[in-house]
């Protein structure tokens, strides 16, 4: 394991808890209104007594921090600590990436702020998630979040795997509710995590443990409904799945945070064998679609299967859903082969597009073939 700044670029997740701003407290006053305040979404609904507290509080904290050294912010912040451990003193590393993960709260991305902007200060380039709805005061509020939180790490932490960076989750900071969660989440998406052990002094780091998903024979069992519950479509039935993979939001089912790391994770295989349904019933495949699609290559195959679970939701949702990976539009002038319409399969490599046409109340995929020009 080459852990030299000098080698791979580093990702760093680090979720940011309040232990800078409590750090700070210098009265009972100040540490009563971080406790009245800790779920407030926004400055403006405090008090103006407990405002007036905190902004003084949060400036001294910024402030301190700021004027700080190594040694000093390692006191001072859980989330520093582990950093600067993590680096052995040595910060010359530009070209690695701090993401800050802070609860979708007033003093929570204040204290992520100032984390940032001594990292910032240091050389590093370092950006703030706050992630909505990550608060305690709502569990079903909070469990969403979760799921939200996979679908981020597919997307955005494994996008910077795939640019050859180390992925680092530093678990030392945030609150026991969200570090508990990503330590399940780094060992899919993390080469390795790290914490303070309870000395204070020492950096325990624990590499990416060879954990597979053994929940591929349900989601094989239910593709359709997983398919659907993951673009948030409605399903008529989930009776046969997992309690735990589910979460039920206004009478509806959803996919819980397990429910989406488990999809997100058994998809990657289920969806370079073949062709699966089509999704949804406003969306069919015409007589000449699959052969169209002989002989692609299996992650061309998983762009197709993907883009399909995106254009159902497309005709099932109407034009208010129409991302730009999908793109979604008539085809101008009198047509082409008897299409009306197409959306991107794939931009990447040969980038291709799928071609179609309404037909009796639904919509017909005739081909995958080139864009026109």
């Amino acid at each position: 394991m080459d852990n030299s700044p000098m080698t791979r670029p580093w990702f760093i997740l680090s979720p940011c808890g309040t232990s800078l701003l409590t750090n700070s407290v210098i009265d009972e006053a100040e540490r009563n209104a971080i406790v009245r305040c800790a779920n407030s979404k926004s400055r403006e609904i405090c008090s103006a007594e407990d405002r007036q507290l905190l902004d003084g509080l949060t400036e001294r904290m910024s402030e301190r921090l700021a004027n700080s050294n190594q040694v000093e912010v390692a006191k001072l912040s859980a989330e520093l600590n582990a950093i600067t451990k993590l680096y052995q003193g040595d910060l010359n590393a530009p070209q690695h990436f701090h993401q800050l993960l802070c609860t979708d709260t007033w003093l929570g991305e204040a204290t992520a702020t100032s984390v940032a902007g001594w990292l910032r200060k240091t050389g590093f380039t370092v950006d703030i998630r706050r992630q909505p709805d990550l608060r305690t005061d709502d569990l079903q509020a909070f469990q969403a979040a979760l799921s939200d939180l996979v679908q981020w790490c597919e997307e955005t932490v494994s996008g910077y795997a795939k640019n050859h960076y180390r992925i680092i989750f530093n678990l030392t900071g945030g609150f026991k509710s969200v570090q508990g969660f990503l330590q399940t989440l780094a060992m899919f998406y993390a080469d390795e995590a790290v914490y303070i052990f309870e000395t204070g002094k020492e950096l325990l780091r624990i590499p990416r443990l060879p954990v597979t998903m053994s929940a591929e024979k349900e989601v094989r069992k239910h593709l359709q409904t997983f398919r659907r519950l993951a673009q948030g479509l409605p399903v008529a039935d989930v009776a046969d799945i997992s309690e735990t993979l589910l979460l039920k939001i206004d009478g509806e089912a959803a996919l819980s945070a397990w429910g989406v790391l488990v999809w997100e994770q058994t998809k990657r295989s289920l969806y370079v064998e073949e062709l699966h349904p089509s999704p949804s019933s406003k969306l069919v495949f015409g007589p000449q679609f699959k052969r169209s699609l002989e002989n692609l290559a299996p992650d061309r195959l998983r762009h197709v299967n993907e883009r399909l679970d995106q254009l159902a939701r497309r005709l099932e949702e109407g034009a208010i859903y129409n991302p730009c990976s999908l793109d979604f539009k008539a085809l101008q002038g009198s047509g082409y082969k008897g299409s009306t319409h197409e959306c991107d399969a794939y931009a990447d490599e040969d980038a291709k597009r799928l071609f179609g046409h309404f037909e009796g109340g639904s919509y017909v995929l005739d081909r995958l073939d080139k864009g026109l020009h």
